[in-house]
């Protein structure tokens, strides 16, 4: 018989946690990004890394913190970790994570934890490693100085809200997703085109290694919508992506918004697979 188990890693592990990670770069990117940076301290990590082992071997991972991610999981490792975070209770704001074993993992944990916000069952994963040929980046797209964060604060907070239907600033005043911001623009991941003091486009690097980056955020102004913004200044943040940062560039996009999953073909990127979220 298999003998398996769910615990929490601890930090002298994060070897084991990272060949599992790694193995699938462009998936995991998210998470990946802060286990290199942070490890698997819980403190320094915002969360907890359980781990699913057969036989004395790790073989499947969930981040659990702000989001409950389930990492190369499978369907018995689903089981145990919903068994894990039902005991626990529903600590993080969403779950997310590639679309099969996310969907388990909710149907498992609905009865307890929902009902959910939303649900968003086929998020669209896509990817790309060059620039395409027909579009020509927007020259006006730059990275956002620090001394910028005025200006772009509130593009961000409009996105952050059309997204997911709540206001980034409410709860604790916005001051984590400021913090979040903040960081993104200070390490010159965060692009922008502004016009006359204005956002016109924004989107940013969000996670990265050295494998696969994910650009997030990807916002056009109401009022500048329609006119190709999207596509060239997509093409200005994957240039600099892919010259300053990760050699494979990916994304995800909510299936029913046909019009941006349009635009990201338009300038090269390729579905590859699914996400889903889980929004409380």
């Amino acid at each position: 018989m298999t003998q398996t188990t769910t615990r929490v890693l601890d930090p002298g592990e994060l070897g084991a946690a990272l060949a599992i990670l790694e193995s699938e770069p462009v998936t995991n990117a998210f998470v990946t990004a802060r286990v290199q940076v942070a490890g698997l301290d819980p403190w320094r990590l915002g969360g907890e890394m359980w781990g699913w082992y057969a036989d004395g071997h790790l073989r499947s991972l969930c981040y659990s913190g702000a989001n409950l991610v389930p990492i190369c999981a499978t369907p018995e490792a689903v089981r145990a970790f919903a068994d894990r975070a039902r005991r626990a209770g529903r600590r993080c704001s969403s779950i997310v994570g590639p679309a099969e074993p996310t969907a388990q993992l909710w149907r498992l944990l609905e009865p307890s934890w929902g009902p959910a916000r939303d649900v968003r069952p086929r998020q669209p994963l896509m990817v790309t490693d060059r620039m395409p040929e027909d579009i020509e980046p927007d020259p006006h797209v730059r990275r956002i100085r620090k001394d910028e964060m005025d200006v772009i604060m509130p593009a961000c907070v409009a996105m952050f809200t059309e997204e997911v239907g709540i206001s980034p600033m409410a709860g604790d005043g916005g001051l984590l997703y400021q913090a979040r911001v903040a960081e993104l623009v200070g390490t010159g991941r965060s692009f922008a085109r502004i016009d006359d003091g204005k956002v016109v486009f924004k989107a940013e690097i969000g996670a990265a290694t050295d494998q696969a980056c994910q650009i997030q955020g990807v916002w056009v102004a109401p009022e500048h919508r329609g006119r190709g913004l999207s596509e060239t200044g997509m093409a200005a943040v994957l240039r600099y992506a892919l010259a300053d940062v990760s050699p494979v560039v990916s994304l995800y996009v909510n299936d029913y918004n046909t019009a941006a999953r349009a635009s990201y073909r338009r300038v090269g990127f390729r579905e590859v697979g699914a996400f889903m979220s889980v929004l409380f």
